[in-house]
């Protein structure tokens, strides 16, 4: 074993960013403590479908570069991220394709043996690298390879069903551990840790349906948060435009199909209800090609929801006169389809019924991604081209000792998150700030009060308190339908578009389910296997998260991004290219909120508008975007 063993580092979430985290830290010899909810195959990264962004040498013959790649990324934000990290992350791009390939991820290939590359919204360049229409899976199960090496080797240790409680801070607010429970025999206990690192995922349940898993309820987020952590730009949340409507919950048509050939239209004459295969050409509106000549189907995903949105809602064009429009894959070959778009064809061919490769598909945007996060700092590099490799402060929250990676960060994405950029935000985090945590373990200084059983008795003793409350409780609300109730006020106030007076009359809302939690009973009371008593737990700090975010997108008067506001239709940069930060006030128990200046980088903000023009289809007066 190494000389460190006695430092230790908690992980806790066991998709893609705590993977990548934990084979890191692991190869520096420091042991890693791994905490997933779920057994870290079914973490939600296994759903991601459509590809990881990367220049290689296919991509310079088209004349694009890492560069434009970072160029992209921060148009794609409408310029609210910090640059360095992006930038970092897009020049680690090509090195992170070659190091997955070699861990044997089965990319698909080109007939001359190259990495196969296909489009994705944003960009005018092939630069996606993709597994079929399963990239996530293929890329989770290759990292959970080399995590089970390193458990072997005795340097991982895997708590799988184990539900993250709450960090354990001492006295000076330093991070020291965290209170967990087996949601197996619900036993709750406290783990001391050198450093925890949280790569929890998004919180889309707050939403209620969404592209999410259900298990991605932001509980987690917002445990930290109410620990101290701050909460930054938590109002971005982005709508992805091509999903399957359900009565349970969304399921993602990934970006890929757009990628691959896939074509967005509506009848021109508003209920037609005839098959869409009899409908002539001329007599479809194909209005994203129209709008943006340049992109067509490739523009940002806030811009195609919103365009669809438009139609749809505003415009009353939608299929049948309904929220749906038309995806259409049925000019590429069924032999093209199953070897590009296998996977995603066969989720659609399940839920719906019907054959992509025949019939057009039907969708609607659906509540898909955070761009917003726990607040975190880095050590930018003197010329701002990067972040200093190996400083301990990479990715870590204001509470020292406290991480955050992935989609529970803020950093890369700004105000929107460009397709593709998700999972390589995720293993350039576990990549590249790992090393950074590494250092700060390894170089830190201990103390006894470190390991006092106190501060870690204390905080289990808070959790079993508040788990036996919940046991108790004997009021008469039902949490489950809380929830329902929360997911469809926070989409329809907090989602594609919003106006001041909404989202106020969402934050009464909120604060009536907020009174009215306080009467919930459970349907279960056992101590074994309760998933009532997690549900209701994580509603509790799924509210209180859900007020950050409802609060940022009050207080940032402006259309920024996935961010559109009717009221404030225009960026504002002189007073709103600023992050959002949160703070949770324990006296009140309310978020408190101030802005943040995003430091000024290498690319300055210009005009967002991917080429739009206005057609005679739609006066330039009712543009939504």
């Amino acid at each position: 074993m190494s000389a460190h063993s006695d430092r230790r580092v908690i992980v806790v979430g066991g998709g893609l960013a705590g993977l990548a985290a934990t084979i890191r830290i692991a190869e520096e010899g420091i042991p890693v403590d791994l905490f997933s909810l779920v057994p870290v195959k079914r973490s939600h990264s296994v759903c991601a479908q459509g590809g990881i962004n990367a220049c290689n040498e296919i991509s310079r013959q088209q004349g694009y570069s890492e560069y434009m790649h970072f160029d992209e990324t921060v148009y794609g934000g409408d310029f609210l991220q910090h640059q360095p990290p992006v930038y970092e992350m897009c020049h680690w791009a090509p090195r992170i394709i070659d190091l997955l390939d070699r861990m044997g991820v089965p990319f698909n290939r080109t007939a001359e043996g190259q990495r196969d590359l296909r489009l994705f919204g944003g960009s005018l360049f092939k630069r996606t690298h993709f597994a079929g229409a399963t990239t996530g899976q293929q890329l989770l199960y290759a990292l959970d390879e080399q995590t089970r090496r390193w458990e072997h080797e005795g340097r991982v240790a895997k708590y799988e069903h184990w539900e993250f409680l709450r960090p354990v801070l001492d006295d000076h607010g330093r991070c020291r551990g965290i209170v967990a429970q087996d949601m197996r025999t619900m036993q709750i206990r406290a783990f001391r840790a050198d450093a925890v690192v949280m790569a929890t995922g998004g919180p889309g349940l707050i939403f209620g349906k969404s592209t999410n898993s259900v298990i991605c309820n932001g509980g987690a987020a917002s445990r930290c948060y109410q620990a101290g952590a701050w909460y930054a730009n938590g109002e971005f949340i982005q709508v992805h435009p091509t999903a399957i409507p359900g009565a349970d919950k969304l399921r993602l048509m990934s970006e890929s199909a757009r990628g691959e050939g896939g074509r967005v239209w509506v009848p021109r004459r508003p209920g037609d209800a005839r098959d869409p295969r009899r409908i002539p050409d001329d007599e479809r509106w194909y209005f994203l090609e129209e709008k943006y000549p340049r992109y067509g189907n490739l523009v940002p995903r806030d811009i195609a929801t919103r365009e669809i949105f438009d139609v749809c809602v505003n415009q009353g064009l939608g299929v049948g006169g309904g929220n749906m429009v038309y995806l259409d894959l049925t000019h590429r070959s069924r032999e093209y389809l199953e070897r590009k778009l296998g996977g995603i064809i066969e989720i659609y061919r399940k839920f719906v019924g019907e054959d992509p490769c025949e019939v057009p598909m039907r969708i609607f945007p659906g509540v898909h991604y955070s761009m917003g996060g726990l607040w975190t700092t880095y050590t930018p590099k003197p010329d701002l081209r990067g972040m200093e490799y190996g400083a301990p402060d990479s990715m870590m929250t204001n509470v020292e000792g406290l991480y955050a990676f992935g989609e529970v960060n803020y950093q890369y994405h700004g105000g929107t998150r460009l397709g593709a950029n998700a999972l390589l935000s995720c293993i350039f985090d576990g990549l590249f700030c790992g090393l950074g945590v590494a250092n700060a373990v390894r170089d830190g200084a201990r103390s006894a009060a470190q390991d006092a059983a106190s501060i870690f008795d204390a905080a289990r003793a808070l959790e079993q308190d508040r788990q036996d409350r919940l046991i108790a409780s004997a009021g008469d609300e039902n949490p489950y339908r809380l929830g329902r109730e929360l997911g469809d006020e926070m989409t329809a106030c907090s989602t594609v578009v919003k106006t001041e007076s909404r989202m106020q009359q969402g934050m009464a809302k909120l604060h009536a389910l907020m009174d009215r939690y306080r009467r919930i009973s459970l349907s279960d009371t056992g101590l074994w296997t309760n998933q009532a008593l997690s549900y209701a737990r994580a509603l509790g700090d799924m509210l209180i998260l859900a007020e950050a975010i409802l609060l940022g997108g009050i207080e940032r008067r402006e259309s920024r991004g996935s961010h559109y506001r009717l009221d404030y239709p225009e960026r504002d940069d002189a007073n709103f290219l600023r992050t959002t930060v949160c703070a949770f006030d324990t006296a009140s128990g309310r978020p408190d909120l101030r802005f943040e200046d995003v430091p000024a980088g290498l690319v300055p903000p210009r005009a967002r508008t991917y080429g739009k023009v206005h057609t005679a289809a739609e006066p330039a007066s009712t543009a939504p975007v």
